[in-house]
């Protein structure tokens, strides 16, 4: 990818927000969100109401956690997308996430994927081309932790044309960058 993009797309990636442990009866599937989890989905609503493009379509696993962490943030976005509950999405692979994008109706300009890592962080590294590899793209490869979310512009017309290698990360950030209290937790020694 060199030079100029003619045509982009912008794809954004919103990993649902921490959930709990709490019940072990439960399946993965119907596990909702902690205390920090609701509070970080939250934070993240409001950076990306503030810093994101407008998302026109939402495509987003059904996973309870996925549900919980959408309904604390989107109500922040001033113009909340269309939303589609993929099935697909719930610990999607790669291949399957690309599927699904090529697969997009109509022309959204921006396109929200909410889903569960490690498979949006493996989106990205497949996305991202070589040559747009940088310290904001190595971060994110570092750790994609719960509530990340990331923005890509991809060197594409149409969502039909969505390929590995095709574009470049241009915004990444974690809950804690925006509340240390939503980080890890540091043990003290």
């Amino acid at each position: 990818m060199k030079g100029k993009i003619e045509s982009v797309k912008r794809l954004g990636l919103f990993r649902h927000a921490k959930s709990s442990w709490k019940d072990t009866d439960l399946r993965d599937f119907d596990r909702g969100l902690n205390t920090r989890g609701r509070k970080g989905a939250v934070v993240m609503g409001r950076h990306i109401a503030d810093h994101g493009p407008v998302w026109d379509l939402l495509l987003a696993s059904p996973a309870l956690r996925v549900r919980e962490t959408l309904d604390r943030s989107l109500p922040a976005l001033p113009q909340p997308p269309a939303v589609i509950w993929e099935d697909q999405l719930y610990l999607a692979n790669v291949p399957t996430m690309l599927d699904l994008l090529r697969q997009i109706d109509g022309d959204p300009g921006n396109v929200l994927l909410a889903g569960h890592n490690p498979g949006l962080q493996d989106l990205l590294a497949a996305l991202v081309a070589d040559a747009a590899r940088d310290d904001l793209f190595d971060e994110a490869m570092r750790k994609f932790p719960t509530a990340a979310y990331a923005v890509l512009e991809l060197d594409i017309a149409q969502w039909a044309d969505a390929d590995e290698g095709r574009g470049r990360l241009v915004h990444f950030v974690r809950p804690r960058d925006l509340d240390p209290a939503l980080g890890p937790k540091l043990e003290m020694r």
